[in-house]
C-alpha cells in the first residue's frame, strides 16, 4: 500500500486502516487516531565522537530510507515511531562503528551499509516498518590523524616506486652480464658495439669520429659502405665522418 492512510478506531479499539480518498465514519463512535504516510521516507542520523574498534574517534553521517508497511503496528505498538526510528538507527550505527576498524569504514562502505540495513530492519520490522537502504554519507576523522595517514600513504607510494626501480635495475644488470658474455666470446661484436655507441653519441651534434684503420681492416668493412654511412678516410689512414 502507498499514499496516506488513517488508523480508524471504533469505541477506542482498532477497526481498520483507511485507504487514501473518501471514507465513511460514524460520528461519536469512530475516530481517526493518526494519519500515516506510507510512502518511502528518509531520515538522516549521525554518530559523533564514536570510537572504532582500533580506538579512533570518528564522526559519521548517514541517511536511512524506510517505509511503513503496516500502519496498524506502527501506530498501536510504538508510541511515536518517527523519533524511535531515528534513535534505533543512531544506536545501531554506534554499535557497528565500535565493531569496525577505521580502514574498513573508509574503504568498505557498501558492506557497512548492508550491515546497518540488516541490523536496523531487524528492529523496525516488529513495528511494521521496513528499511529500504542505509547510506553512509561521510566519515570524519581528527585532522592530526588525517595528516598522519596522508604522510603514510605518500611514504608507501615512494617505497613502492623505489622497489620497482630497484627491480628494473636488477633486470638491466642481468641483461648486461649476458651481453658481456657474448662480447667476451666475440671481440668483433665488442668492437662493433663500441663503434655504434660512439656514433650514436655524436651523430646529432656533428662531432668528429676517428676510427683506426687497423680496426677497419680487421673488421673487413667495405670502404664504400662506410662512406655511404657518412665516414671518410683521412690522411693518417683513419676514418672520419
Amino acid at each position: 500500500m502507498s499514499g496516506i492512510g488513517g488508523v480508524l478506531l471504533r469505541l477506542g479499539k482498532f477497526n481498520r486502516i483507511l485507504p487514501p480518498g473518501i471514507a465513511w465514519i460514524i460520528p461519536g463512535i469512530d475516530s481517526i487516531t493518526q494519519v500515516v504516510d506510507m510512502r518511502i521516507r528518509s531520515t538522516p542520523f549521525t554518530a559523533e565522537k564514536t570510537l572504532t574498534k582500533d580506538t579512533v574517534p570518528v564522526d559519521v553521517d548517514a541517511v536511512l530510507f524506510w517505509v511503513v508497511t503496516d500502519a496498524q503496528r506502527a501506530v498501536l505498538e510504538v508510541e511515536r515511531y518517527l523519533p524511535t526510528i531515528s534513535w534505533a538507527a543512531q544506536t545501531t550505527l554506534r554499535d557497528v562503528i565500535g565493531k569496525s576498524e577505521l580502514v574498513r569504514m573508509i574503504s568498505d562502505r557498501a558492506q557497512l551499509d548492508q550491515e546497518l540495513q540488516t541490523a536496523i530492519d531487524a528492529k523496525t520490522s516488529e513495528w511494521g516498518i521496513t528499511v529500504q537502504s542505509v547510506e553512509i554519507r561521510d566519515v570524519k576523522i581528527p585532522e592530526g590523524l588525517e595528516d598522519a595517514m596522508s604522510r603514510k600513504a605518500q611514504a608507501d607510494r615512494e617505497m613502492a616506486a623505489r622497489i620497482i626501480l630497484a627491480q628494473s635495475e636488477r633486470r638491466v644488470a642481468e641483461e648486461i652480464v649476458k651481453a658481456a658474455d657474448v662480447y667476451k666470446k666475440n671481440s668483433t661484436a665488442m668492437q662493433l658495439r663500441a663503434m655504434n655507441m660512439t656514433y650514436e653519441s655524436i651523430k646529432e651534434r656533428g662531432a668528429l669520429m676517428v676510427v683506426p684503420s687497423g680496426m677497419m681492416d680487421s673488421l673487413n668493412v667495405n670502404v664504400m659502405g662506410m662512406a655511404a654511412a657518412g665516414f671518410r678516410r683521412d690522411g693518417s689512414g683513419d676514418e672520419t665522418p
